[in-house]
């Protein structure tokens, strides 16, 4: 059947979802006549952006030949950031990380400070005249057009930050901001190919990112997924107070955080999320109630994503998640025991498999989708790339 392909962009759209590809093959796939793919082919084999592959199989004349995706033309950098620290990805126009690194950093420290260590990074991981693209993901709500976080509960002073402006007169492509959780959810759908997903990072703070039929769902001001900052299902006598400044959040019960001040209170010797891990895996008694206690809080927000989005997977990730069945085992029960079956018929919940990669990858997916859209793709072919 063939596709709408109104634009050079559509083509390249096709490599890059498909795979090699011969002349033939792309006439047939989008209805277009033989001189404007021609054309158009031409103008994608002057930017590089696609390279002969060889020939296909030929049925007895002159095999035809094949063109592929040159995901090697340019390179996209990457930023993860997170309340404790971030980690910085170059990636290719395929969205694969060829180098990666981690570095330690409070967020609230500012972005002055953050994204500085951030440009350090970059500097070690590629030349500025390599990069076509720069993305950077943050731990809060994010207006994704205008690239400015807005009213992030634990970003001290990044509220309204122009971190796009850090970036965009060292490189010459697009700067993305995007939060970080949606990132996320990115890459779990691409790689997983599953178009209907909540993905979730359980680390210092709790989040979700929302994936249905293939789009990712930020909403109005970019705090689609906050369910960190909804109101715990079950809760104390005593309120608990968020550190948004609300009382009985689900992270008050359930985030890195909030374990770790209650661990903490109960003698233990914890500093950060990654403590309350090693814990678990230690088998302290204490840490292993608590943090199970946590996934049935968690379970009961999901429920309602469940119930209101109907996803097949819900992938975790964040150094909660390291925690294993110890917190899956109660995110099941509470999702099982308060959503339709109809809902959770075919549903997956797991703990993801792409690890610190995961919001980088989503991150240079997002930021590449964005430099081969019509627009940019026509500056980067030039006047011949044609519309």
């Amino acid at each position: 059947m063939a596709q709408a392909a109104g634009h050079t962009g559509d083509l390249l759209d096709l490599f890059r979802s498909e795979g090699a590809l011969s002349r033939i093959d792309v006439i047939e796939r989008t209805g277009l006549s033989r001189s404007t793919v021609n054309q158009r082919l031409a103008a994608l084999e002057r930017a590089d952006l696609i390279r002969e592959a060889g020939g296909a199989e030929s049925s007895g004349g002159r095999p035809s030949t094949l063109f592929d995706f040159n995901a090697g033309r340019a390179k996209v950098l990457t930023a993860d950031i997170g309340a404790m620290g971030f980690t910085l990805a170059v990636c290719d126009l395929a969205g694969r990380p060829l180098d990666h690194l981690s570095r330690d950093v409070e967020v609230w420290s500012g972005p002055e400070t953050v994204l500085g260590m951030v440009q350090e990074g970059f500097d070690s991981l590629a030349r500025p005249d390599e990069v076509w693209a720069v993305a950077v993901g943050v731990p809060g709500p994010v207006e994704f057009d205008a690239h400015r976080v807005v009213n992030p509960p634990i970003m001290t002073g990044w509220d309204g930050y122009d971190i796009a402006a850090a970036f965009s007169s060292r490189y010459r492509g697009p700067v993305v901001v995007e939060n970080d959780v949606n990132a996320r959810a990115v890459a779990e759908s691409r790689l997983t190919g599953q178009p209907n997903l909540v993905a979730l990072k359980l680390g210092t703070g709790i989040g979700a990112g929302l994936v249905l039929n293939g789009q990712i769902i930020r909403g109005d001001k970019g705090a689609a997924g906050d369910i960190g900052h909804t109101r715990a299902g079950h809760t104390d006598p005593e309120p608990r107070t968020c550190r948004c400044g609300n009382l009985d959040c689900l992270e008050t019960y359930a985030a890195g955080w909030a374990l770790v001040k209650q661990l903490s209170d109960l003698g233990r010797d914890v500093r950060r999320t990654s403590d309350v891990a090693a814990l678990v895996a230690q088998g302290d008694m204490e840490a292993v109630r608590l943090v199970r206690a946590a996934g049935r809080s968690i379970g009961e927000a999901v429920a309602g994503l469940v119930s209101i989005l109907n996803p097949r997977l819900v992938a975790l990730s964040g150094q909660l998640a390291e925690c294993g069945e110890v917190l899956m085992s109660g995110i099941r029960e509470r999702v099982y025991q308060q959503t339709l079956p109809l809902a959770t018929r075919d549903l997956q919940i797991f703990r993801s498999e792409l690890g610190e990669l995961a919001g980088v990858t989503g991150l240079a997916l997002i930021a590449i989708d964005t430099v081969l859209a019509p627009g940019p793709l026509t500056e980067l072919l030039g006047a011949n790339a044609g519309t």
